[in-house]
């Protein structure tokens, strides 16, 4: 136990500093605390979803050092020296839409919504890594998260438009 560690309740304490969409916050958490649970509840970041708490439907998918990581799978207490970014923290500097955003508005990608942040995110990576991808390869990009709604054409279409806004932005850049 830390000189910084205290008990509440009975069960040990730790306070941890976690750093979520460029912002450093203090909590203190429990070691069991899932980062799901701190992001949400501690930090009040509750764009992040939990679904399934088994890691099978991605709703709960953020960004850990820029890799998609399904965070109903992580203990806060290991997300310490991450950067670490939701769906919150998605949006351009000057607070505009990234081009997922934007390309899930365009193109329906939204569904019912709950879903839609876990898909933000993984979509967000996945571009980051293969900014050009065929059909084939956005669909793949998606396959490890469940739409209840079942909208996953939009959802692919998104992706690709996503790929045209990010290209035709960088066009304008160069």
């Amino acid at each position: 136990m830390s000189a910084q560690d205290t008990v509440r309740h009975g069960e040990q304490l730790h306070l941890i500093r976690l750093r979520v969409n460029g912002i450093g916050h203090d909590v203190e958490v429990p070691a069991r605390r899932l980062l799901s649970d701190a992001l949400r509840h501690d930090l009040g970041l509750t764009g992040t979803h939990v679904g399934c708490e088994h890691g099978v439907c991605g709703a709960c998918t953020v960004l850990m050092d820029g890799k998609p990581v399904r965070a109903c799978l992580i203990f806060a207490v290991s997300a310490v020296d991450a950067e670490i970014t939701t769906v919150e923290g998605l949006t351009e500097p000057d607070g505009s839409l990234s081009p997922v955003q934007q390309a899930f508005s365009e193109c329906h990608g939204l569904q019912c919504g709950f879903c839609t942040p876990g898909f933000l995110t993984t979509i967000t990576a996945g571009l980051n890594e293969n900014p050009c991808p065929t059909h084939e390869e956005a669909r793949e990009m998606i396959a490890g998260n469940l739409c209840r709604c079942t909208g996953y054409q939009n959802i692919v279409k998104s992706v690709e438009r996503a790929a045209e806004i990010t290209q035709a932005k960088e066009a304008e850049s160069a």
